[in-house]
């Protein structure tokens, strides 16, 4: 089932999700219906607040090009390290569609959580995978992308499929 995107006035973005405590089929179900919905928007990582429930879970996925990221959820996710190196990089949000900006982040982590079964799960992210983890686990501390930019919002302008060459 799709689920609809939070728009961006809604207070809830900015509050902060509360911990799962018992990984069951309501919350299995969730977690398909947000894969479900990222795909459907082309996103490549969705936070349960972002579709209106205040629950700790985020998930990922991009498999193509040389970036690929692992169909991934995380219930309860913690950043457990980040290294010293930072970088800045290209950031947007299906909470704010046609808005980018530069975001500066830890290049890699160190993170853990639950997976879709409830089991523990630990696990090394670098470059796109550290970078999505990131911010969808800032979204669950009410923190958003907007918050951190190193310059301003953008947009890119959109091709008129109409016009011929």
């Amino acid at each position: 089932m799709l689920l609809a995107s939070v728009p961006k006035e809604l207070t809830v973005l900015r509050e902060v999700s509360t911990p799962v405590k018992k990984v069951d089929d309501k919350i299995r179900a969730l977690v398909l219906d947000m894969f479900d919905s990222m795909r459907a928007d082309n996103g490549i990582g969705l936070s349960a607040p972002q579709v209106g429930e205040l629950k700790r879970i985020i998930i990922t996925e991009y498999p193509h090009g040389k970036d690929q990221v692992p169909r991934t959820a995380i219930i309860n996710p913690e950043i457990i390290w980040t290294s010293k190196k930072q970088v800045v990089d290209e950031e947007g949000c299906l909470s704010f569609p046609d808005l980018f900006g530069m975001v500066k982040r830890p290049e890699k982590i160190r993170y853990r959580g639950l997976d879709e079964t409830g089991k523990p799960i630990e696990g090394k992210a670098g470059g796109l995978l550290a970078r999505v983890i990131q911010h969808e686990t800032d979204h669950l501390d009410g923190v958003l992308f907007i918050d951190q930019l190193e310059g301003d919002l953008y947009t890119y302008e959109k091709q008129d499929d109409t016009e011929k060459l």
